[in-house]
C-alpha cells in the first residue's frame, strides 16, 4: 500500500511530536540524573568509585605540627559576615560544603557533606542528599534544617558575596527525608556547583531564642563547623591554631582521602613582611612563599638552606595570572575618565620597577586571564567575541574591539610615554600652570592619595617610586598607610583613590565575577568591585559566561569580558609569577602528582604530610 503525501506528512508529524517530548521528559527534573560529582561541562572526571583525589597521597602518614605565617591581624571569626576580618583558616578547616571540588579539573565538584547531586540538562534546579554520617564538631548530625538555614541567612544576612546567587534562588524546598532542592529563576549553569560550595552552618549556634549568638555580629567565638579541624587556641590579633578532630566523620570518605593530614596547623600573625621571613629564618615558620623574585635568587644563603634544614621549591601551575596593581577609583571624579587613568598608565615605569623589585624576573600582567586559553587575543576581535561585543560598539571604551595593550615602557619608551600622557591629560581637561602644577578648568590641582595597609612594603616601595613619576607631570600623589582594620573598612566604604588590588582568576570564572565588577557594586558596600566599574557590557559577558551551553562560547564570553576589563584602564597591571616559589622546613613532604592549579586553595595544607 503506498503511503500518500497527507499520510507522510501525519507520520512526520507524529516523529516529530514524539521526539519532541522524548526531549521534554529528558530534560525535565523528574528525568534529571542523579550524580556523585557535577561539573560545569559535561562528566566530572573522576568515577563513581575513585579512591582519592589524583593529587592527594591516600597513604600519607598523619601528625605533626604546621606554622604559617600571615601579615596583618584578625579581629573577628567569623569570616561570612561584612563586619571585622576574620583568619583564612576559620573557612579552610573548620567549615565544609555540600560538595568539594577538585583542583585537578577547571571546574569538578564531588559529594561531601552531600551524598549526591541531580539536576536537569538546563540547570533550572539543583537537588542535594545529605549524607547520614555527616556530623558537627560537637558531635550533633548535620540535618536539613541546617542547611537550609546556613542558605537563607548567608543569602540576605551575610557578606555581599552571598548575595547574587541566593537572588537566583526562586524556591528552596525539602524534597524527601534527606533532599533539598533549590529551583533557580534563570539560566546559570554555574549555579548548581556555587550553591554546592556554600558553607554550611549549625542552625543552633544562631538560635537567639535559645541565647545563641547574633549571626551578623563580629565575634571571637569560635563557630561550630563540620570540617576536619576545630579552633584549638587564639591570641586575638596575634595567633589562632586549629586542633584536627580524631572523630571527624568525613575520615572515611575518598574524597578526604591523604588530606588534612597535620594534627595542628598554627597561624601567627606579623605587622611586616621583613618581620615574618626573619621568624622563618630562625625556624619559627614552617613554609615560607616566596613573593619576590630578587629576594628568592639572592636572601636564601642563611645557615638553615646550606645545612638542609630548609628546602626550596617552584610549583608550576596551569591557573591564569589574575590581576595584581594599583586600581583607580573610577567613582571618584579625578579618576571617572579613561584618558586620566591611560595617562597614569603610561607613566607607570614597569620595566624599571620590575628590576628594581624583582630583578626583571617577573612577566608583566596583560589581561586579567592572561596565562591560560581564556585570556584575550592580541589585535582587533574577530569571531563570537567580536559578535558578542559589536552589540555595544558604541558604549565599549577604546581598545575594546580594536584591540587594547599595555604600552612598552623599557629604555627610550618612557619618554615618548611622558609625552603620551600629557597629551591624554590635556584631551581630559588637565594643564600645567606656570608653576608646572597640573590643574583643571576650575583652577583645582591633580593630587590624590594611594592607600594601603601596614605590612605591605612591596606595595609602598613600588608607591613611592611611582609617586616620584607623577611629579613630573604636575601630580601630587602621596601615600597613606593604615592598620588592616582600618583598610578593611575603608576598602569596604570604597574610601580611596587608588589603592592595591589583587584579584585571582581560576579557570573557570563566573558569577563571582559579577561580584568583581557587578554595577551593583558601584554603590553597595562590601563587594569586591574596588575599582567602581559600571560597564552594560561587562554585565553583558558575564550574563554570557553563565548561561553558556558549551566550551566555545564560554571562552569567547571569557575573552570578551577580559576585552572590555582591559580597554576600561581600571588597574595598573603589576606583574605575576608562573610559578610559586616555597621554602620549607624539613620533613614537609607532598605528592609527585601536582594539580592544574598548583599551589592554591587544595594543595597546602590539604594533601601536605611531615614525613617521620
Amino acid at each position: 500500500m503506498t503511503c500518500t503525501i497527507t499520510c507522510r506528512v501525519v507520520i512526520l508529524t507524529l516523529v516529530f511530536t514524539l521526539f519532541s517530548t522524548l526531549q521534554t521528559l529528558l530534560s525535565s527534573p523528574a528525568y534529571a540524573q542523579t550524580r556523585h560529582g557535577i561539573a560545569m561541562y559535561g562528566d566530572p572526571a573522576l568515577p563513581q568509585d575513585f579512591v582519592s583525589l589524583p593529587y592527594a597521597n591516600p597513604d600519607a602518614p598523619q601528625g605533626g605540627r604546621l606554622v604559617f605565617a600571615e601579615i596583618g591581624g584578625f579581629d573577628s571569626l567569623n569570616p561570612y559576615i561584612l563586619r571585622g576580618s576574620a583568619p583564612w583558616g576559620v573557612s579552610l578547616l573548620t567549615m565544609q560544603s555540600l560538595l568539594g571540588r577538585n583542583y585537578d579539573e577547571p571546574f569538578g565538584l564531588y559529594g561531601v557533606l552531600a551524598s549526591s547531586v541531580k539536576t536537569d540538562d538546563a540547570r533550572s534546579f539543583v537537588e542535594f542528599t545529605l549524607r547520614e554520617s555527616a556530623r558537627f564538631s560537637d558531635g550533633q548530625p548535620v540535618t536539613l534544617e541546617d542547611v537550609m538555614w546556613s542558605f537563607e541567612v548567608l543569602g540576605t544576612q551575610g557578606h555581599p558575596r552571598y548575595r547574587n546567587a541566593w537572588a537566583k534562588v526562586a524556591t528552596m524546598e525539602q524534597t524527601g527525608p534527606a533532599s533539598v532542592r533549590f529551583t533557580f529563576t534563570e539560566p546559570d549553569r554555574e549555579l548548581p556547583l556555587i550553591l554546592g560550595l556554600r558553607p554550611i552552618l549549625q542552625r543552633a549556634q544562631f538560635d537567639t531564642t535559645a541565647g545563641g549568638r547574633d549571626f551578623g555580629a563580629s565575634s571571637l567565638e569560635p563557630l561550630v563547623g563540620s570540617g576536619p579541624y576545630v579552633v584549638d587556641s587564639v591570641d586575638p590579633g596575634r595567633s589562632i591554631t586549629f586542633r584536627r578532630n580524631r572523630d571527624w566523620w568525613g575520615d572515611a570518605l575518598p574524597f578526604f582521602a591523604g588530606q588534612h593530614n597535620f594534627d595542628e596547623i598554627r597561624y601567627e600573625y606579623f605587622g611586616d613582611q621583613a618581620v615574618a621571613f626573619e621568624a622563618f629564618k630562625a625556624g619559627l615558620i614552617s613554609v615560607w612563599r616566596e613573593p619576590n623574585a630578587a629576594r628568592w635568587a639572592d636572601s636564601y644563603d642563611f645557615p638553615a638552606v646550606t645545612d638542609g634544614r630548609v628546602r626550596r621549591i617552584e610549583v608550576p601551575h596551569q591557573r591564569p595570572s589574575g590581576m595584581s596593581g594599583f586600581a583607580f577609583n573610577s567613582r571618584r571624579a579625578i579618576f571617572s575618565d579613561w584618558r586620566v587613568r591611560q595617562a597614569l598608565i603610561l607613566a607607570f615605569n614597569f620595566d624599571q620597577i620590575n628590576d628594581t623589585v624583582n630583578g626583571g624576573a617577573e612577566p608583566r600582567i596583560t589581561s586579567y586571564f592572561g596565562n591560560s586559553q581564556l585570556g584575550m587575543r592580541p589585535g582587533p576581535a574577530s569571531g563570537r567575541v567580536q559578535a558578542l561585543l559589536e552589540v555595544f560598539a558604541d558604549q565599549v571604551p577604546p581598545g575594546a574591539l580594536e584591540g587594547y595593550a599595555l604600552p612598552e615602557t623599557g629604555g627610550r619608551n618612557a619618554r615618548r610615554n611622558f609625552r603620551a600622557a600629557t597629551r591624554f591629560l590635556s584631551e581630559a581637561g588637565w594643564e600645567p600652570d606656570d608653576r608646572g602644577v597640573l590643574r583643571n578648568a576650575d583652577g583645582a590641582p591633580f593630587s590624590f592619595d594611594i592607600l594601603l595597609r601596614q605590612g605591605s612594603s612591596e606595595q609602598q616601595a613600588i608607591a613611592n617610586s611611582f609617586i616620584g613619576a607623577l611629579e613630573r607631570l604636575g601630580i601630587t600623589a602621596t601615600l597613606t598607610v593604615i592598620d588592616p582594620a582600618q583598610y578593611v573598612e575603608r576598602t569596604n566604604q570604597y574610601d580611596f583613590d587608588m589603592t592595591y588590588l589583587r584579584r585571582y582568576m581560576s579557570l573557570s570564572p563566573g558569577n563571582e565575577q559579577t561580584l568583581y565588577w557587578g554595577a551593583n557594586g558601584v554603590d553597595t558596600p562590601g563587594t569586591r568591585n574596588l575599582p567602581g566599574v559600571n560597564e552594560p557590557a561587562v554585565e553583558s559577558m558575564i550574563r554570557a559566561m553563565v548561561e553558556a551551553r558549551d566550551p566555545e562560547d564560554f571562552t569567547a564570553a571569557v575573552r570578551a569580558l577580559d576585552r572590555v576589563l582591559m580597554a576600561g584602564r581600571y588597574v595598573i597591571p603589576f606583574w605575576y609569577a608562573p610559578t610559586s616559589r616555597l621554602a620549607l622546613a624539613e620533613g614537609l613532604q607532598f605528592p609527585p602528582t601536582l594539580p592544574i592549579y598548583g599551589d592554591w586553595t587544595g594543595f597546602l595544607p590539604e594533601v601536605w604530610w611531615l614525613q617521620p
